[in-house]
């Protein structure tokens, strides 16, 4: 079982979903990845959402960047957005990302920023698994050495 579900919104967005899963993996985080499309697929969407066991979606998406607010409309877990540089440096996806209705939140990381995406599918999971914890503390003390 999958802890986090990666879903990019066509082949165009394989690198920033493989560079999300990459994150997951060095923090041994199960995840799976798809690429299903919220317009071209929405039936596929759908019942991959509602079947999934994941506790959190990581929806990688440019130009409409309808997937992420499509995901968090089928379920109550975690979804980050990762807005994608598509056109207009990204921030067409950004704030289309960003902007969700009243009642369908979706957290939003920087455009392009799929690692950051990764992480923050880690501190959610980390709420609830104390050795994942001590990975994020001894890798945020990592980081301040260098």
């Amino acid at each position: 079982m999958p802890k986090v579900a990666i879903i990019a919104g066509s082949k165009s967005d394989q690198d920033l979903s493989d560079k999300a899963a990459q994150t997951l993996k060095e923090l041994n985080i199960t995840y799976d990845q798809h690429i299903i499309s919220a317009h071209r697929s929405p039936d596929r969407l759908t019942n991959y959402v509602r079947n999934s066991d994941a506790q959190v979606y990581i929806c990688i998406a440019g130009l409409s960047a309808a997937l992420p607010g499509a995901v968090a409309a089928h379920t109550i877990k975690p979804v980050i957005g990762v807005p994608k540089d598509a056109k207009l440096m990204g921030l067409d996806s950004l704030l289309s990302i960003a902007q969700m209705p009243p009642g369908v939140p979706v957290a939003t990381v920087g455009v392009d920023n799929a690692r950051n995406a990764g992480l923050l599918a880690a501190q959610i999971l980390a709420l609830s698994d104390p050795e994942l914890t001590e990975k994020l503390l001894k890798q945020r003390e990592e980081q301040a050495k260098a």
